[in-house]
């Protein structure tokens, strides 16, 4: 119970800095997410942490191609929150200026999620099993800022909100919850 409360202690300073740090006019991004803060404009705060992950598109069938969208690179620029949480917008192709978004994942701390109605924990996946599925990668941090980062990452839950299909020109038909912890395993 205390090395999570330990990571949930870490996300709410990196959160309490970065809120801190506005008021007194300082950075508006993340030093301890994005520490060099030199690929991405900061979009009001979605720059804090840019993790590339696969399996977080929805296949809509069991075809070669279908299935070839657990293996689509999906960019989400995050922002760090004072009460531990973050909110990533997530993109196909990154966050250049004339990408929009797709969805959203929301992440939690352990503690939250425990605080969870039973009937909503089913939205959510751990981070802990899901980081190596998705074969997250942190590409604007050095590996060693990676390492040091992770662990915090690791004990936090994820909800994934699609408003837009891959695909589509346009944000058609109803929102839908990726149920990321369901999608089928591929080779």
């Amino acid at each position: 119970m205390k090395k999570i409360s330990k990571y949930a202690a870490i996300l709410a300073t990196v959160s309490l800095i970065v809120t801190s740090g506005i008021a007194q006019g300082a950075k508006t991004y993340n030093e301890t997410f994005n520490p060099r803060q030199k690929e991405y404009a900061n979009h009001l705060g979605f720059n804090d942490l840019h993790i590339e992950a696969i399996r977080h598109l929805r296949p809509e069938g069991k075809s070669e191609s279908e299935l070839a969208k657990l293996d689509v690179v999906v960019h989400h620029h995050c922002k760090a929150y004072d009460d531990g949480t973050l909110a990533c917008l997530m993109f196909h192709s990154g966050n250049k200026d004339q990408d929009k978004p797709i969805g959203f994942e929301y992440i939690i701390t352990s503690k939250q999620y425990k605080e969870l109605p039973e009937k909503e924990k089913q939205y959510w996946h751990y981070h802990k099993t899901e980081l190596s599925r998705a074969k997250a990668k942190l590409p604007d941090l050095t590996k060693e800022e990676a390492e040091k980062l992770l662990p915090a990452i690791r004990e936090t839950y994820g909800k994934v909100a699609y408003f837009w299909k891959a695909g589509d020109k346009l944000p058609i038909g109803e929102p839908f919850i990726l149920k990321i912890h369901e999608l089928p395993e591929r080779n």
